[in-house]
């Protein structure tokens, strides 16, 4: 999982905003679709580096919303955007729009333990720009206000810190339980080039005989699949409207060359966050 989505609070407040609209109109079933915002802030227990074997907590906010049914995400240093407006509480439409990220990835040697990985030395923060395209219905399985998307997003270092495209399909589904309790789940894989393999688990000769840590050059390919469950509850008793409760809990396992880098201290990577909600 990306540093830049780190802050899976996000998913906590956003998917439930699309189901919040659907809900308004619910007895209609085609209503207009209604804007709102969702504001979240918490505290998130992540990897210290991508491939820790241990956690450390960091600060977490994010916010979700609609402007004339032209929607967005801010999740910590990730923005993307769908420039395809809503224009029906229910049905299915298309998602289309840019993605801008900033990864942070061993961009620290203060936030890792770890002497050997210390010694390999810091990354510069890298500037990933992009799009994503997909699709969601909103109205498939329990009701006509449950929301299944399906999403793959693909973006580029424009600063040359690892150089390389990442691309990220994703799928999601989510459903208020009741007008105040909201599950979802999401499951997603990343793909990465190589010159991203080898800045973040690669070592170099030089960086070898630095850390003690035998040379490694991994290539391209797909760098993990996660898993990720959520819930929201309102603490107004109306998920669409006022102050709201957030739990994520996120399973990532690294895979091929990068779970087999002698970076990689632990294969599986979790990550948890709660915190508060407020929808305007």
């Amino acid at each position: 999982m990306r540093y830049a989505f780190l802050l899976l609070a996000a998913a906590a407040i956003a998917t439930p905003a699309l189901a919040q609209d659907a809900v308004s109109n619910a007895r209609t079933n085609t209503g207009p679709f209604v804007d709102s915002i969702i504001i979240g802030v918490g505290a998130a227990s992540v990897p210290r580096y991508e491939g820790s074997s241990d956690n450390t907590i960091i600060p977490a906010a994010a916010a979700h919303g609609t402007i004339d049914g032209y929607g967005f995400t801010i999740a910590g240093t990730t923005l993307s955007t769908d420039i395809i407006p809503y224009r029906n509480a229910t049905g299915g439409k298309f998602v289309l729009g840019p993605v801008a990220h900033l990864t942070l990835n061993r961009n620290s040697g203060k936030r890792t333990r770890d002497a050997q990985i210390r010694a390999l030395g810091d990354i510069d923060m890298a500037v990933e720009v992009g799009g994503q395209v997909g699709f969601t219905q909103t109205g498939v399985i329990t009701s006509d206000y449950d929301v299944l998307s399906a999403t793959v997003s693909a973006v580029y270092d424009v600063t040359g810190t690892h150089d390389s495209v990442i691309v990220t399909p994703s799928i999601s589904y989510g459903t208020p339980l009741s007008k105040q309790i909201f599950v979802g789940v999401n499951a997603s894989a990343d793909y990465v080039g190589g010159k991203y393999a080898r800045t973040y688990f690669g070592v170099t000769p030089a960086q070898s005989i630095a850390s003690g840590l035998r040379p490694y050059s991994p290539g391209d390919g797909f760098k993990d699949i996660s898993a990720t469950g959520l819930v929201n509850v309102s603490l107004a008793g109306d998920l669409r409207k006022g102050l709201s409760l957030f739990g994520v809990a996120s399973y990532e396992r690294l895979l091929g060359d990068f779970g087999r880098s002698p970076v990689t201290q632990d294969r599986t990577q979790m990550i948890y966050a709660a915190g508060l909600a407020y929808t305007f």
